[in-house]
């Protein structure tokens, strides 16, 4: 089988009989007034870490979910799009779609609010969603992409682009990897399907959302979540798995590069009450400014006795001055 092929057949077994915490460390799920989790979606929640960010959700946007899983993340989405059809979720597994109407169905039973009609499930995968072109707010995955070999990661990257309207977002939480991962367990087709092997490096992660033409990337969150010790994975030393949640969004490049933004401030200390740099960046003396990455780099080499830069916090909601 190839390897799309072994996920598929390992996610129908998980579908069916389910493994709590399987794949990667549990996430709580998000604590809303009138929200209630049925336990079955508890328990096939398989995700890395979260896409529902209310701060993204706004105006009840209509929402593409790839990888429908257990229907929890549909669930919170639709609790932010209250119409018909507010939420798609796609999946090609027709096991892991019966789970989640089933799951969906007991969620209207337990949630006053929820109505079934809020979530579309769709038969699909990440290469041909079955929506036009710009036809959505926001694209979300979680665990999904990691998966996916190098060259099915920019077919999917670039199916989500295609769909979103301009402006939406990309919403994603994945496993990265602190060194790249070796050859021996990228090839094992149940360890990838299981998100332990198929992680990228942070940097070639975010790279392929650049390569696909996102213009702006926020880093939500990153996280350790994951060990590959040397005894059962067959390494010379342990590598560190982490959980990054993102949120790239559908605008154009500026000429001089992407803006990622990974929680960086830039503080200006001199003399003047405010610095300019004639480039849109206003420093107001002593108060910390959230810039990019990018801009980071720019300051610092623009005034270095009289901007500070900050580490990264590896999270960001928004406010920068880019």
């Amino acid at each position: 089988m190839s390897y799309l092929e072994t996920t598929a057949q390992f996610y129908s077994e998980v579908a069916q009989t389910p493994e709590v915490g399987l794949c990667c460390v549990q996430s709580s799920s998000m604590q809303l007034p009138e929200l209630k989790i049925p336990t079955q979606m508890q328990e096939m929640n398989y995700g890395c870490g979260t896409t529902v960010h209310p701060a993204e959700l706004i105006n009840q946007p209509t929402v593409l979910y790839v990888g429908v899983g257990g229907g929890l993340e549909a669930l919170q989405f639709a609790y932010f799009s209250r119409n018909s059809g507010g939420v798609i979720a796609v999946d090609p597994v027709s096991e892991m779609r019966k789970a989640a109407t089933r799951n969906l169905e007991i969620a209207a039973e337990e949630n006053l609010w929820f109505d079934r009609s809020f979530v579309d499930i769709r038969d699909g995968d990440a290469f041909n969603l079955p929506v036009p072109d710009s036809s959505v707010d926001v694209v979300a995955q979680n665990c999904l992409f990691n998966i996916f070999e190098p060259e099915d990661l920019t077919k999917a990257l670039k199916e989500a682009y295609r769909v979103l309207k301009v402006g939406g977002r990309l919403i994603m939480s994945d496993p990265i990897a602190t060194r790249p991962i070796p050859l021996h367990l990228q090839q094992d087709e149940r360890l990838r399907a299981m998100c332990l092997s198929g992680a990228l490096t942070y940097e070639e992660y975010t790279q392929h959302l650049v390569n696909v033409g996102f213009g702006q990337i926020e880093i939500r969150a990153r996280r350790p979540y994951r060990l590959l010790d040397c005894q059962t994975y067959g390494l010379e030393e342990a590598l560190l798995l982490e959980s990054l949640d993102s949120v790239s969004f559908k605008v154009p490049i500026p000429n001089d590069g992407v803006c990622i933004f990974t929680g960086k401030t830039a503080i200006y200390m001199g003399k003047e009450g405010i610095f300019d740099d004639g480039a849109g960046h206003v420093l107001q003396r002593g108060v910390p400014a959230a810039v990019c990455d990018k801009t980071a780099v720019n300051l610092a080499l623009s005034k270095p006795e009289d901007i500070l830069i900050t580490d990264s916090t590896w999270h960001y909601t928004g406010g920068g001055c880019c």
